[in-house]
């Protein structure tokens, strides 16, 4: 099949409006190279991505965004977003179970679920939008590199992970993946992350999506298809094989470098 990305007068054939929930606050792990990979891959499928940063006493409407990302933030700025939060859950709500396409990375994948507890003790209600909690443990972080596979999707997925949270799924909820390498959502049922409707929540830095071209891709994918519904899409194979065989090598060398 003949795909062209961008039309003969260099506009765009599609776009796709992203809000990125308190983009200046939740952006302590490297979140921005996030945005970057759903930019890039974005316009390999000929997507005009627009990004918003949806903050304090801001608005957000279900209806405006065709993907939505939540990042991660030290304990101070989440206990700011958390007096926030409740204002938007509503429609944060009305957007996932619309079959909205979300990733949420650490604090965000936290605040989706019923409540976290901070590293002092201190319990912050989440939003319930999903059935996960989150616990503290004493003097310990999960830090290191991570492995997982997604059976689903028959693919895997490289990171590193730095959380002290230990976060445990509802029945509900389907894993991210399965853990290969590392310690993942709570170093006791072998999971990491969650997959729920078009949610994925994660809690590898890096950022994710910069080492896992299939996850970009399969997000940007299904936030295209759920706006143009019959669109057809290039294959992955076709557009991104090269940049998922560059990653591998760089994978390998840090390997040998241990």
């Amino acid at each position: 099949m003949t795909y062209t990305s961008i039309k003969s007068d260099g506009t765009f054939p599609h776009t796709l409006r992203v809000a990125h929930l308190y983009g200046d606050l939740m952006n302590t792990y490297g979140d921005n190279g996030n945005i970057l990979m759903l930019k890039y891959i974005g316009e390999k499928l000929g997507a005009q991505m627009t990004f918003d940063i949806v903050s304090l006493e801001d608005t957000f409407n279900a209806d405006d965004y065709d993907l939505v990302f939540f990042g991660g933030g030290q304990d101070y700025e989440q206990v700011i977003v958390s007096q926030d939060l409740p204002s938007k859950a509503a429609e944060i709500k009305r957007f996932i179970e619309n079959d909205g396409v979300m990733l949420a990375i650490c604090g965000g994948f936290q605040f989706l679920g019923q409540y976290y507890i901070e590293a002092s003790g201190r319990k912050i209600e989440g939003i319930s939008a999903m059935n996960h909690y989150t616990l503290n443990q004493e003097n310990n972080r999960f830090i290191g590199d991570i492995e997982i596979y997604n059976e689903e999707f028959d693919e895997t997925y490289y990171g590193f992970e730095n959380h002290q949270g230990r976060t445990f799924l509802s029945p509900d909820q389907k894993p991210l993946g399965r853990i290969i390498k590392g310690q993942g959502n709570n170093n006791e049922d072998g999971t990491e992350g969650l997959h729920y409707k078009n949610v994925f929540g994660s809690y590898f830095h890096g950022p994710i999506l910069s080492r896992n071209a299939r996850l970009a891709y399969r997000i940007i994918r299904q936030a295209l298809l759920n706006k143009y519904k019959t669109l057809e899409l290039p294959a992955f194979e076709d557009i991104l094989l090269d940049e998922e065989k560059g990653q591998q090598i760089t994978d390998s060398k840090r390997k040998v470098e241990r």
